[in-house]
């Protein structure tokens, strides 16, 4: 067996399942979770159109590199979303089957894992909060994962200033999360300008996750991408990816259907190495993601019910909870520690009391450079209908002020 496979921890929501299993919520409250990042708006009718008008594709192999509408569709649309020159549909982007695939995948593209002459690892770097599949992906290249924390005094962005030279030097792929999971955080063109220095300097690889681009509360201020940045700066896509998804924006977590974008040389080596990965997308995903990819009224029509929920719930859960409406993203990173608990206690207890779920923030982080970013910090996920998301806001809010009593 692969030794490599021991080196992982446990996924954050095996964690929460063992945090729970000896809780028993109260019967008669039905159960609300705001604890996994998973959509409940209803998949478009013109999506699921496309899935059944398509059943015939079922026939085929699919193509890894997609069709070549569907990579059209793809160029289209990160061309008009971001405000690029057109996007090479041949060599600058390439479907995938998901965004989380996609990210495990690249690294096992872009890393090294030669041994070193003087024996250290290579390093990829990821935000700490983190999502977990950053971690994994770096392990089992043969690589060291670095943690660069976040910090709330700088809107949980990570200080990269304080990372020290050496571990630069073996730095070959740096992780990036705009809007960020769990805070909800967008990268700024200086964030960006100091990314991409440090990328010229010492030749890392920046793969951008972007798959919750799409959420976000003003119409006139879609969140910065990483493509985006580098047209503003000047600069081309070289040892830059972006990587996004429909399972967000489009309510069809089913589908596992995403793309990659930017560096045309990483993409080639990138197909190369998911031909023989095997992954290739459903030609019936593929026709139906090309409807996704065509229509932004549904995609408004989501933010809109994103909008509303936050709007409701945020001011309820201010008054007992260290919470905020974040830049973008659906999920709401909350400070617990006015309660008392620390975010494994409010979770379980809220669970125990309430039948409510949310995640602890401490099993979305690591401890490193001293400290877990994510300890007392909650992450909930406003997934729901708007009425579940109030009636969880309001068992939160009586059980925030019962611990307090």
């Amino acid at each position: 067996m692969n030794p490599l496979l021991d080196s992982l921890q446990p996924y954050p929501f095996e964690k929460l399942r063992v945090l729970l299993k000896d809780a028993t919520p109260p019967a008669g409250l039905p159960h609300i979770s705001f604890g996994i990042g998973e959509p409940k708006h209803p998949t478009p009718a013109l999506i699921r159109d496309a899935v059944v008008a398509s059943l015939n594709g079922l026939s085929a192999y699919p193509a890894t590199i997609g069709s070549e509408a569907l990579r059209q569709a793809i160029a289209q649309w990160v061309t008009k979303r971001y405000g690029l020159p057109p996007v090479d549909p041949a060599t600058e982007v390439l479907p995938v089957s998901g965004s989380r695939e996609a990210l495990f995948a690249l690294a096992q593209t872009v890393v090294d894992g030669t041994p070193r002459t003087d024996g250290k690892s290579a390093i990829v770097l990821c935000p700490n909060p983190f999502y977990q599949i950053y971690e994994g992906a770096a392990l089992l290249a043969g690589a060291q994962p670095y943690f660069a924390n976040s910090d709330p005094a700088r809107n949980f962005a990570c200080d990269y200033s304080a990372i020290p030279e050496e571990i630069w030097a073996r730095t070959q792929l740096l992780y990036v999360c705009s809007p960020g999971n769990p805070t909800g955080a967008v990268l700024t063109l200086d964030d960006w300008r100091e990314l991409f220095a440090l990328s010229d300097r010492y030749g890392f690889v920046i793969a951008s996750d972007e798959c919750y681009s799409e959420i976000y509360f003003d119409e006139a201020k879609p969140p910065l991408g990483g493509l985006e940045a580098a047209h503003k700066l000047g600069r081309g896509y070289e040892r830059l990816v972006m990587l996004s998804s429909l399972s967000k924006r489009s309510n069809v977590p089913g589908m596992r259907s995403g793309f990659v974008a930017g560096d045309a040389a990483i993409l080639k080596r990138f197909l190369l190495y998911r031909t023989y990965h095997g992954a290739a997308l459903s030609t019936v995903y593929q026709a139906a993601s090309i409807a996704a990819w065509n229509d932004e009224a549904h995609v408004r029509e989501n933010r809109a019910k994103y909008v509303q929920k936050f709007a409701d719930v945020t001011p309820m859960l201010a008054e007992v909870l260290d919470v905020r409406l974040p830049d973008a993203a659906f999920y709401l990173w909350a400070n617990v520690e006015r309660t008392g608990l620390t975010d494994t206690e409010f979770a379980r207890r809220l669970y125990a009391d309430y039948n409510v779920t949310v995640l602890p923030g401490s099993y979305l982080a690591r401890t490193a450079h001293d400290t877990n970013p994510g300890r007392n910090f909650v992450r909930m996920a406003l997934v729901a209908d708007v009425n579940e998301c109030i009636e969880g806001a309001r068992r939160i809010v009586d059980f925030c002020r019962g611990v307090k009593s």
